[in-house]
């Protein structure tokens, strides 16, 4: 048991690096978009926009996977990847199937990879709405920047 959550510790902390990499590429790209204005507050602009990001965070998510089952092939779970890989997007959706099932020695790796799933879902989550809102400030500012409340001066503001 110990052996399996080391292992599988070990793979969420790189699977949280791939998803940090994803994040970054994602902030790269918008940042560009943003200097050469293609980012519109417009419904096409806007989901336009959600769509690349929610493409980039899959990118990282699928990748993800694909190390899981990697991890399960090496470990001999499964013979083929293709397998090891179904498994993993299974487990990883949290879907639980139980179509196909790790040994009773490591099946503590695939509640690992749901709660790796958890939470990397959970941080695309975040990033989704973190462009939503900032779409969503902008056309409103857009729409209506006369109606838009005056934001009262915060103390730290003076430091």
């Amino acid at each position: 048991m110990v052996t399996n959550l080391l292992i599988g510790c070990s793979v969420m902390v790189v699977c949280l690096a791939i998803q940090c990499l994803a994040v970054d590429a994602l902030l790269r790209l918008l940042l560009a978009a943003e200097k050469k204005s293609l980012i519109k507050a417009t419904l096409i602009g806007s989901s336009t926009t959600l769509t690349a990001v929610m493409f980039v965070m899959l990118i990282g998510a699928l990748a993800q996977i694909a190390m899981w089952a990697g991890l399960f092939v090496v470990l001999a779970e499964f013979q083929d990847f293709a397998t090891a890989y179904y498994h993993s997007a299974v487990n990883f959706a949290t879907l639980g199937y139980g179509d196909l099932v790790m040994s009773e020695d490591r099946r503590l790796l695939g509640a690992l990879e749901a709660l790796n799933g958890v939470l990397m879902i959970g941080l695309t989550t975040g990033a989704l709405f973190a462009v939503l809102n900032k779409l969503m400030h902008r056309a409103w500012n857009q729409a209506a920047p006369s109606e838009t409340p005056a934001q009262p001066k915060r103390p730290q503001d003076d430091m």
